[in-house]
């Protein structure tokens, strides 16, 4: 490779930038567990079965194979494939990894890695541990990667060779201005904008305060259905993943059938209203918008579509609703990838315990936020090669620009949230998931059971969640006591959510018969094409009411439009 200043260059700066980073990575990914890891490990190798002739029979596997492996590589034997990736792992599809010295490596990683988890689950440690112990072993092989480091990805060097090291020195730039940003950027950003090209659906501002606006979208048929739908996305991220473009938004989509649509616009929570708690989500956060929805449309009922932790804002609101006399607001309500029962949250439970929680409760007093960024790293980590070392290595090794991608510019689009909202949370539903305790905590001052909601359900999950296991979100059908609608979508927590009917893409499964257990249920399913959101149209036809013609002015008196859609909340920039 010719000598060049831009090498120079580049490695001088790379110690530095890779410092930066690989310190943002570990905060992002260890740090709630800084109490816990390190008591992890050494009981687990307390545990090793050192003894046992299969861990003997293992080792002795292992050190052949890398023996092989040498051997074929200095051509004392004939090179053999002794490993290869596994289905669906991309990170080693280039040519060039097949030749001999680079096949070594990634061989050689792969054999290491696979060894290493082999080694966790041979342990006689609990369960507990060897579970915790497997997932952080494989963000760390996840992490380790020769296709995440320059000298040992081939394409990287060919690429560099190619253009004179300007592919580094176009990556280092990249690198440096993320570390900037403290987010890793997924998409060509400046191809989108919010009220631009996303979130564009007609419609306005009709009603705010200080925790969300609420937009009411225009009609776009000559007769609606006369009972309003009300939207509650996750207020850990912006709304318009539910209104990203025309062709993929499910807001337009719900109006498009007919829906007086309306949609909670949730505040990215700054500093000075950090003493927010889940009380005031449900007070000020669902009930107002509920109450503001029926003045508007004059009707005593509506329909409401939620999504992630909107649902559990949603179920938690309805115990408090009925003790006062308005559990009859809701006549149907939809939960789209949302847990409540929290018995087997997935790997997302292995950043939550008791030493986060009670390091934050020390702090609840003063108020604070959590940053929507660590949120999004958080999330991104649980799939770490597709959400994170991907775009490690085409942004900072190869120094491509990724292309544009809406989902993905969303995902980069993070919200704050209120750090005694958020530690609620965690505590009450992760660690000792008490939505599926009947009357163990209060909101509102009112008791909170579950098994007392009558209001007819459809519960929608995605086979390939990473954040809420299907099998998790089915439990909520051993909960809530009127007449229930599970579907499970194809793909996973947003892909399998957003899916228009006009892509006709992915399938999903039906099955009318609520069996005790998620798995009995899926193998009585029946497999649909295209998108689940056809069948959701047709169950809650029954709870919208007749048709009637469509108002021509947005919002009523007393709540006049104050600025067009998608407002000024959801525009707000993380700094």
């Amino acid at each position: 490779m010719p000598e060049s200043p831009l090498y120079e260059s580049f490695f001088q700066q790379l110690n530095t930038a890779g410092q930066q980073w690989w310190q943002q990575w570990v905060n992002a990914v260890a740090a709630p567990q800084d109490d816990a890891l390190p008591q992890i490990f050494p009981k687990l190798l307390a545990a090793f079965p050192t003894s046992s002739p299969e861990w003997q029979a293992s080792q002795a596997e292992y050190y052949q194979q890398q023996l092989d492996l040498w051997l074929g590589l200095i051509g004392a034997k004939p090179a053999a494939s002794v490993i290869t990736p596994d289905k669906g792992d991309r990170r080693f599809n280039s040519p060039e990894w097949e030749v001999p010295l680079f096949s070594w490596i990634k061989q050689n990683y792969l054999l290491t890695s696979r060894h290493l988890l082999q080694c966790v689950d041979a342990t006689e440690a609990d369960e507990s541990t060897r579970e915790k112990a497997g997932f952080f072993v494989k963000q760390f092989i996840d992490a380790m990667s020769p296709a995440n480091f320059a000298l040992t990805n081939p394409e990287v060097m060919k690429l560099a060779a190619e253009t004179n090291g300007e592919s580094l020195q176009e990556g280092m730039k990249r690198l440096l201005e993320d570390i900037g940003k403290g987010t890793i950027t997924m998409t060509d950003e400046s191809q989108f904008e919010v009220g631009r090209n996303l979130a564009v659906t007609a419609g306005a501002v009709i009603f705010e305060n200080d925790l969300f606006q609420l937009l009411q979208y225009q009609p776009l048929t000559a007769q609606v259905k006369e009972v309003p739908l009300l939207i509650v996305p996750p207020c850990v991220n912006k709304y318009y993943i539910m209104d990203l473009q025309p062709e993929n938004s499910m807001v337009r989509w719900c109006v498009e059938q007919g829906h007086t649509t309306f949609l909670i616009s949730w505040r990215s929570i700054p500093p000075q209203m950090g003493h927010l708690q889940w009380d005031d989500y449900i007070e000020d956060g669902i009930i107002k918008a509920a109450e503001v929805v029926r003045k508007i449309s004059r009707r005593e009922q509506l329909n409401v579509l939620s999504f992630c932790i909107g649902g559990g804002l949603v179920a938690t609101s309805i115990p408090v609703m009925q003790s006062r006399g308005q559990g009859d607001w809701f006549k149907s309500i939809t939960l789209m990838t949302s847990m409540l029962d929290h018995s087997e949250p997935g790997d997302i439970k292995h950043y939550i315990d008791w030493n986060l929680i009670r390091s934050r409760e020390t702090k609840l007093a003063a108020g604070g936020v959590v940053s929507g960024k660590e949120l999004a790293r958080t999330f991104s980590s649980l799939r770490a090669n597709d959400l994170i070392w991907n775009y490690v290595v085409n942004s900072y090794l190869k120094g491509k620009t990724p292309p544009p991608f809406d989902l993905l510019y969303w995902n980069n689009d993070s919200a704050n949230l209120a750090l005694p909202m958020h530690t609620f949370f965690l505590r009450n539903m992760y660690l000792e998931n008490n939505l599926a305790k009947p009357g163990s905590f209060a909101l509102c001052g009112v008791p909170i059971d579950l098994t007392q909601v009558t209001t007819p359900t459809y519960i929608f999950a995605a086979r390939e969640d990473h954040i809420v296991p299907w099998t998790s979100a089915y439990l909520t059908t051993r909960l809530f006591k009127g007449p229930l609608r599970f579907v499970l979508g194809a793909s996973g927590h947003i892909a399998g959510t957003i899916n228009h009917p006009a892509a006709n893409k992915r399938n999903y499964w039906v099955n009318e018969a609520l069996e005790s257990e998620p798995q009995t249920w899926f193998d009585g399913a029946e497999s649909r094409p295209g998108s689940w959101w056809q069948d959701w149209g047709v169950w809650l036809d029954q709870f919208a009411g007749k048709k009637v013609p469509a108002r021509k002015t947005l919002g009523a008196a007393g709540f006049k439009p104050l600025e067009p859609a998608p407002g000024r909340y959801v525009k707000e920039k993380l700094d």
